[in-house]
């Protein structure tokens, strides 16, 4: 996770970082994962330690977001708000999730609850129904427990873990 340590978060905190852990664990081939709040600030992020390696070429294959998980929340809150504009336009309902397909990788971007968004950035080799699969798993279970409360406890943590970072 984007914050080094769970200690003194609450329950669902830890459980909601424990959950973003497990998808990235269980899911070969995702390069970066955000969570983002309705109003486009990321909440939770995948480790960017674990993912400096997948963001190299290698072999021909063009790196992946160039900055930090605010460059992934930033593109997630960006299509969450363009699909959710073309949803009304259409007049068809709320959008359930969102797919973009890359020559050399893909993104998923899944509602969670309340306007956040769950977003995955995967490599051309991962298998996007594994994918989907997973993250509708955590969206099954994150949704209930992302609370106005909670996501100001994650804000606060993930401030409190960049000025920590930054100090160093």
């Amino acid at each position: 996770m984007t914050a080094p340590s769970t200690f003194g978060l609450s329950s669902e905190a830890r459980n909601l970082h424990w959950l973003l852990t497990n998808l990235v664990e269980e899911v070969p081939g995702l390069l970066s994962v955000a969570v983002v709040s309705s109003d486009g600030l990321l909440l939770l992020s995948s480790d960017p330690g674990r993912n400096e390696a997948a963001r190299q070429p290698a072999e021909g294959r063009p790196a992946g977001p160039r900055g930090s998980a605010a460059d992934l929340a930033t593109i997630v809150s960006g299509i969450g708000s363009l699909t959710v504009g073309a949803a009304k336009l259409m007049d068809y309902g709320g959008v359930k999730h969102s797919m973009v397909a890359m020559e050399e990788g893909s993104l998923f971007v899944m509602s969670i609850s309340d306007g956040s968004l769950l977003g995955v950035h995967g490599s051309a080799d991962c298998d996007m129904s594994v994918v989907a699969y997973h993250m509708a798993l955590f969206v099954g279970r994150a949704g209930h427990v992302l609370t106005p409360e909670l996501r100001s406890e994650l804000r606060k943590s993930l401030e409190s873990a960049e000025s920590t970072g930054s100090a160093r």
